[in-house]
């Protein structure tokens, strides 16, 4: 396998949003596929998508996309995936890969496994990389650089199927990590889902003040609740999706979150401001650590 070689004939798309739309922008720039094509249910994503020239053909017409695609990705949104799954099952031939770019693995198996007939090959993956902003005009083909790409290949995956796919990230600029998708689902409870979840109650908590106090937070927003806005400015549709779907793992780690914001309450109601202190020292050295992993 070469740097240079296309890796696929045909790539269907199927989601034409910020993730699918950079990954069509950037197989175009490597040379990656002979041919992208999309499926979205929107027709003016279909017309913006074919506007912005990123692919060869739009279509809401998932079948008309597949034709002849031998690698399929998904994405749409987790909970679109076992409606996806049945209409793209009798339309792939063996061999044909399937991928998506979800942020919850376990789904994936659940919703479109089953859907998948003999010799097409499932091999689920994770791009950790996003920006507040949707739709195929958000997309842009350098989003990939310098970021991780998490498959969650099943156990006895073909191990040709496999490479392709961790080759197609690396293309992009990923560094590819192998996980099972447990473990994945439970690592981005805590460094994304809850984050997120915290952001969203967050500025939700600062839309229900009253109007004049309201004003204020935006007219006077420091750094940390410009931030907590821009998450909070994600796609809801998508996150609404993922928090029902890997629901049990976010639970879990909210459960965690609440117990050491009890203990931060208890820290300041009584003044204990070495444990405040401590607890501050701690969190600062994880941000070190971001920073030289080069993922700040």
């Amino acid at each position: 396998m070469t740097d240079t070689a296309p890796l696929f004939d045909r790539v269907a798309i199927v989601g034409i949003g910020l993730i699918g739309s950079s990954l069509a922008r950037a197989m175009a720039e490597y040379g990656i596929a002979r041919q992208v094509v999309c499926a979205d249910r929107s027709k003016d994503a279909c017309v913006k998508a074919m506007e912005l020239g990123i692919v060869e053909m739009a279509t809401t017409e998932i079948e008309v996309a597949l034709d002849g695609a031998d690698l399929v990705v998904l994405a749409t949104p987790v909970g679109s995936f076992a409606e996806v799954g049945e209409r793209i099952g009798p339309h792939l031939a063996p061999g044909t890969i399937v991928t998506d770019v979800g942020s919850v693995k376990q789904a994936v198996f659940r919703d479109v496994g089953p859907n998948l007939p003999d010799g097409v090959h499932l091999i689920p993956g994770h791009p950790v990389a996003g920006t507040e902003h949707s739709g195929p005009e958000a997309g842009f083909a350098s989003l990939f650089q310098g970021r991780w790409c998490i498959l969650t290949p099943p156990t006895g995956a073909d191990a040709a199927a496999v490479e392709k796919v961790m080759e197609l990230w690396r293309r992009v600029g990923s560094t590819v990590e192998i996980m099972d998708a447990n473990h994945h689902d439970r690592v981005l409870a805590i460094t994304s889902h809850l984050p997120h979840l915290i952001a969203y109650t967050i500025v939700g908590t600062a839309s229900d003040l009253e109007d004049d106090t309201k004003s204020e937070v935006i007219k006077f927003s420091a750094g940390g609740f410009r931030d907590f806005t821009r998450i909070a400015a994600s796609d809801p549709v998508m996150w609404r999706d993922v928090f029902l779907n890997n629901r049990e793992a976010v639970l879990e780690i909210l459960q965690r979150f609440t117990e050491d914001l009890t203990a931060l309450q208890r820290a300041i109601r009584w003044g204990e401001g070495q444990q405040l202190q401590d607890q501050f020292t701690k969190t600062r050295a994880i941000r070190r650590g971001i920073i030289d992993a080069k993922q700040a």
